[in-house]
């Protein structure tokens, strides 16, 4: 089989650039025999402890700590006591940023991620940070892994460049009482699906 994984070196960037990048690369995730794929729609860049959005404005923690290690890892973590967030880890090791993924157009693996949301419409299934890792199984357990090896049970694989044109950048969202500049950065990329894909 081919290693079509994403290498290391396309993580080795800041966030802001690997996020526009991810748009158009597919997701994958392997669970029990089963293959679920999804072409990523939208990521949001948080760069670095100057960025009072990112978990890392406070410093090397326990929680963070997997921000300022190697790059193309998983940064998996909990939130609101209910949610998880899937992220990819970005930049230098040593230089704390992530990228969210917030939304996938899914291709494969609707039996599996049906039974996991049965009671959404598919057209929300991963329309959301916190839908897809349901959707996906992806919890706690993916903390730290290698994004870049299928053998993890979750690896990004190449897929087709999103044309600027069909790519919205905005503010990210859900950053409540983030101050300025922070709060406006224009670090959110979505991508429209085409139609041939919808």
């Amino acid at each position: 089989m081919i290693n079509n994984c994403l290498p290391v070196s396309f993580y080795s960037k800041p966030a802001v650039i690997v996020a526009r990048e991810l748009l158009g690369m597919h997701l994958i995730r392997s669970l029990d025999g089963q293959q679920i794929e999804g072409i990523i729609l939208e990521a949001e860049a948080y760069q670095g402890e100057e960025d009072q959005a990112c978990h890392a404005r406070s410093g090397y923690t326990p929680r963070t700590s997997i921000m300022y290690g190697t790059p193309g890892r998983a940064y998996v973590y909990f939130t609101y006591g209910m949610h998880w967030m899937l992220n990819c880890v970005c930049d230098q090791e040593g230089t704390p940023a992530a990228v969210l993924i917030r939304a996938i157009h899914l291709i494969e693996g609707t039996d599996f991620v049906r039974m996991r949301r049965p009671k959404a419409d598919p057209g929300n299934w991963c329309n959301g940070p916190a839908k897809l890792c349901q959707a996906l199984s992806i919890d706690g357990h993916l903390n730290g892994s290698n994004l870049c090896d299928p053998q993890t049970g979750i690896w990004i694989e190449w897929g087709q460049p999103f044309p600027n044109e069909s790519v919205v950048i905005s503010p990210r969202v859900g950053l409540g009482n983030v101050p300025e500049p922070w709060h406006s950065m224009p670090w959110r990329f979505k991508g429209t699906i085409s139609a041939d894909l919808a």
